[in-house]
């Protein structure tokens, strides 16, 4: 037991290269802003922990992805790779997987699951590269969870924009078909016209009950050769000629185009389609914008609690737990083998 707990206390002090530890803390918020009503009934904003977010962050460190983006960034294999110390340096094997287990190693990832909070611990044999290891590991995860808010801030609006956009397409649609209506009729608003033309048939009927009156009147003080009379009754038959012109065009039209009736009802189709595309629209504006509130409201960001730090002193590899350790599994082993052999011994 002393041979081997010696051999590994001379490689500890003397071969094995100092370590610096670098660490870093952060948690994953999710803002949750109230609304104007909530700030004005007195509710405060409040910020809270995502633990789902917070697993998927956790995975993410220990995964072969961050291993890439670090060596991308900083290459592992120059920071890891020295001479004379064949058991805490990487060696010459760059493949992902070599790094991906190497990693396991000098990077520890520790997580409270009650309070969402994650440290990582990064260790270099110079206390710079372990600094950096820290910075890109911080980085990329801020990067990643700014990802998952921009996909979650998409999947809020995205059905919402959906529908504001089809609302803004019947809207056009709907005021393009008016516009054509409206010259092609060359009417602007047949209301209007229509109450215009009822006026004019109304003076046109009070102007005939008085001719009538005043051709009665007349009959009783003269005779029919009377050129009054004569006159009254052309000017009765054109007013009738004019009455029975302005009724018939609410059915047909000697010009062979659309009967009023129909332009009129035509009209109001059009009217009662825009009226609710504008309401559609507005409808879908307001959803919208809830929408994009609400999906401020999730925004997700990446909150430290310990910026990455920079070693001075060389922390590891703790040579005397190390020793210690070799020690008690030496013995450990001793004793197990020890009651195994008399265990055999006493069954003979």
């Amino acid at each position: 037991m002393l041979v081997p707990t010696s051999g590994v206390a001379v490689y500890l002090y003397t071969v094995a290269k100092d370590q610096y530890a670098s660490h870093v803390g952060f948690s994953v918020r999710r803002e949750e802003v109230g609304s104007a009503m909530e700030l004005l009934g007195g509710i405060s904003a409040l910020s809270g922990s995502s633990s789902t977010d917070t697993d998927i962050l956790y995975e993410f460190i220990r995964s072969r992805q961050m291993v890439r983006l670090v060596d991308d960034r900083l290459d592992l294999q120059s920071i890891y790779t020295v001479n004379g110390d064949p058991y805490f340096s990487l060696g010459t094997d760059a493949r992902i997987e070599a790094l991906v287990e190497y990693w396991q190693r000098v990077v520890s990832v520790y997580y409270d699951n009650s309070s969402g909070l994650i440290e990582v611990r990064a260790l270099a044999f110079d206390p710079k590269d372990a600094h950096a290891i820290t910075q890109v590991v911080f980085d990329e995860s801020s990067r990643m969870i700014n990802e998952l808010s921009a996909i979650a801030r998409e999947d809020t609006t995205r059905y919402a924009r959906k529908e504001l956009d089809q609302a803004i397409d019947r809207l056009k649609t709907t005021r393009s078909k008016l516009t054509k209506f409206q010259n092609r009729t060359r009417i602007v608003d047949p209301t209007a016209d229509l109450q215009g033309q009822m006026g004019l048939l109304n003076s046109l009927q009070q102007q005939l009950a008085t001719g009538k009156i005043e051709l009665e009147q007349l009959l009783g003080s003269t005779t029919v050769t009377d050129p009054r009379v004569k006159a009254l009754r052309k000017k009765i038959a054109a007013i009738e000629k004019l009455i029975d012109q302005e009724r018939s065009s609410f059915s047909s039209s000697e010009t062979g185009s659309d009967a009023f009736s129909q332009l009129f009802a035509q009209f109001q189709e059009l009217q009662v389609n825009l009226e609710f595309a504008e309401k559609s629209y507005l409808s879908a504006q307001a959803a919208y914008d809830v929408a994009q509130a609400e999906a401020v409201r999730k925004s997700r960001y990446l909150a430290t609690y310990i910026k990455p730090t920079l070693a001075e002193t060389a922390e590891y590899p703790r040579r005397l737990e190390f020793v210690l350790l070799t020690l008690g599994a030496l013995v450990l082993s001793w004793s197990i083998l020890v009651m195994i052999y008399y265990s055999l011994r006493d069954r003979r």
